[in-house]
């Protein structure tokens, strides 16, 4: 059953290309809100102005439009929770700091990095936990005046109560952390700048999100987190504590978590090669959620019928490329005719197609378009498959070349030309039958027979159709081909 009142988060930082797992968890949280009839906010993560650009912010925004998603409160569009950039909003986070270090729910911490590495070190040697011993808990006022008289700039640590935490995972179930092991936390730097600690759950207070649905990377920050918004809730900041689900990690080769650094990572690279946004989501929504056990093709609006984050898979989701492929093909395969012509129009023009714009022929490319729609995995594989109808000759790969004209290849070609020469140019099947005669004469079948003409006139071993291909480039300009060939052979 929907519920309305669902608010969930997309909270990216604009550092760089946008990954898949960023695109995973964008998608886990549009479908729960559109799912639940909900609202999906946007908001930019852009406190580390040495690593955040505009660049980068752009491309989130173009990235998000591209996969469809929309949002309902965020940048370009505002809402009620504005701004959503957390760079214009330092002043609520200095604000909120404040209020917790009045209320006794975090305090001031002098010790220096030095100090913190040598007292971990020793704990560690001693078997205990090595996280912050809570050395400036209770400092006297005198301590801490000492402290600034030596010239240190203290950050701000949240106060963890001495309490074991427990908490429902969507995804994992219940967890729980004790006390010991969730140490005081720094939340404000030395220099006064607000760390992700505190801004990201004051934002989800404030912007009265009800479900976290994230990363399990961040799953450990999480007992943290509950506690602050405890502490928010007391002072009046937040209503409630947020529902948390953590999404399994996306795996790359050797089973190591996929990072922004693999190259197959990058969303960028599947919009270059042609993946269609419904092909790819539908592929991601893979990793870690099924629509049914024997079903793997299905469209963004089915998914967003049937998903509920509590049927994600808690294990580590393994990216295939492979797999993405061949599930883009049969989103390929399911457009219309029509639409995929006009998918394909990138692809068909500078800085891809190798032909003059005034020799690409529209009849041609229409003619071609239904036979090359049932054989591209991606989009840009149609610039290679139909280069030989806009080429004056074709580009030869030497390897086919190597491969399709063995010994007897000669005297196939011009037995094949023969044939096609006066064979009804109208019918495919026609042009078939005058290959299979060729064929037949030098005691080859269809298939060995047919290898050098395609060679010939389209330059590749494979690609589509081929006698539905010599059909829509025509006689002369096929008799002609072969003809080049038997001179360079």
């Amino acid at each position: 059953m929907a519920n309305a009142n669902v608010r969930v988060r997309f909270c990216p930082s604009p550092t760089g290309n946008p990954h898949v797992g960023l695109v995973r968890t964008a998608l886990f949280n549009w479908a729960f809100a559109r799912h639940n009839e909900g609202a999906l906010v946007f908001r930019i993560e852009d406190t580390d102005a040495a690593r955040d650009s505009e660049e980068s912010y752009d491309q989130l925004l173009d990235s998000m439009r591209w996969l469809g998603f929309d949002w309902d409160e965020g940048p370009e569009i505002g809402g009620p929770h504005a701004p959503y950039r957390q760079s214009q909003r330092m002043d609520i986070y200095r604000d909120v700091a404040q209020k917790l270090l009045d209320a006794g729910r975090a305090y001031y911490c002098y010790c220096s990095t030095e100090e913190l590495d040598a007292r971990r070190d020793a704990a560690r040697a001693a078997g205990k936990p090595s996280g912050y011993d809570g050395h400036c808990r209770d400092l006297t006022a005198e301590q801490a005046e000492a402290y600034r008289a030596e010239g240190r700039k203290p950050i701000v640590r949240f106060r963890m109560p001495d309490e074991t935490i427990t908490f429902t995972d969507l995804v994992r179930g219940e967890i729980t952390y004790l006390a010991e092991n969730v140490p005081d936390y720094g939340i404000v730097r030395a220099n006064g700048a607000p760390l992700y600690t505190l801004v990201n759950p004051v934002d989800d207070a404030l912007m009265e999100i009800t479900h976290v649905l994230r990363g399990e990377d961040l799953l450990s920050s999480t007992p943290r987190q509950i506690a602050l918004y405890k502490a928010l809730t007391e002072l009046g900041i937040a209503k409630e504590t947020p529902a948390f689900g953590h999404l399994p990690y996306v795996m790359g080769e050797g089973n190591k978590k996929l990072s922004k650094r693999d190259p197959e990572s990058s969303l960028n690279l599947y919009r270059e090669r042609g993946f269609l946004p419904e092909g790819l989501l539908n592929y991601l929504s893979l990793l870690g959620w099924s629509l049914s056990a024997d079903r793997d093709i299905f469209s963004v609006e089915e998914m967003v019928a049937a998903f509920d984050v509590t049927d994600v898979n808690p294990n580590p989701a393994r990216f295939d490329l492979k797999k993405a492929e061949a599930i883009n093909a049969d989103h390929i395969r399911l457009l219309d005719v029509k639409e995929f012509t006009e998918r394909c129009a990138p692809w068909l023009k500078a800085p891809f197609a190798p032909w003059a714009p005034e020799d690409f022929d529209e009849a041609k490319w229409q003619a071609i378009a239904p036979h090359a729609q049932t054989r591209l995995k991606v989009l840009s594989e149609i610039t290679d498959n139909v280069d030989f109808l806009f080429l004056a000759e074709p580009v030869f790969d030497e390897a086919s070349w190597t491969k399709a004209m063995k010994e007897g290849s000669d005297a196939l070609l011009r037995t094949a030309r023969e044939k096609l020469d006066a064979a009804d140019w109208s019918s495919a099947e026609s042009l078939k039958e005058a290959v299979l005669a060729a064929g037949e004469e030098h005691g080859l079948k269809l298939g060995k027979a047919q290898a050098p003409v395609r060679v010939a006139v389209t330059g590749r071993t494979v690609g589509l159709p081929l006698f539905e291909s010599l059909e829509i480039l025509g006689k002369e300009r096929t008799l002609a081909r072969v003809d080049a060939a038997l001179a360079k052979l």
